[in-house]
């Protein structure tokens, strides 16, 4: 079903798909659809939750934060919204669908909750991180926690999101080299 309603909401844009079309291409019924997920907005952000654990659960295998430095498994995280954008992308073009339809439909925190602990999941990967720049001085911890986390994300995001969405304005512009360009930057502010 996740998969499925997926692919819909990436190919179609989420306002437009209904949960009887997503139960008529996973051969369930609407009802049964609605038995799981309750509602659409429900369905949508176990969608997401979805889409961003399976993307990391791969991704995590890569990572050296278990016997690299800091600056490396930061470093790391960095190339995963290249790889992101290199490999899959798809996610990104869901997740600015996902974004503008969390908005515009008011959905409460308390159903975001799933998509809230996934990412939250995250932060705690990185405060490890953070917490090993602080001992083996390769990450600048004079920047706080939040302020590295936080501008990484958003920075790193929203440029491979531009480019998977098709917010290009230069034709000529190649995506993978700004993504580089913005990597050297965060590594150059934030690394040793």
């Amino acid at each position: 079903m996740l998969q499925t309603a997926f692919r819909l909401f990436t190919e179609k844009n989420i306002d437009s798909v209904t949960m009887a079309e997503i139960a008529e291409a996973t051969g369930f019924t609407t009802r049964s659809l609605q038995r799981y997920f309750y509602s659409k907005e429900n369905l949508v952000v176990a969608v997401s939750t979805w889409a961003w654990e399976n993307y990391l659960s791969v991704n995590r295998e890569g990572s050296p934060e278990k016997t690299g430095t800091a600056a490396e498994t930061y470093e790391f995280m960095v190339d995963s919204f290249i790889g992101l954008y290199r490999d899959n992308v798809n996610i990104l073009r869901f997740n600015q669908l996902f974004n503008v339809y969390v908005r515009s439909q008011k959905i409460s925190s308390e159903q975001m909750q799933p998509f809230i602990a996934m990412i939250d999941a995250i932060k705690a990967r990185f405060h490890l991180v953070y917490l090993r720049g602080g001992e083996d001085g390769t990450l600048r911890t004079d920047y706080s926690e939040e302020e590295i986390f936080s501008t990484t994300l958003h920075l790193m995001l929203a440029i491979a999101t531009r480019y998977a969405v098709g917010l290009v304005y230069d034709a000529g512009v190649s995506p993978e080299r700004e993504l580089i360009a913005q990597k050297e930057m965060l590594l150059a502010r934030y690394t040793k």
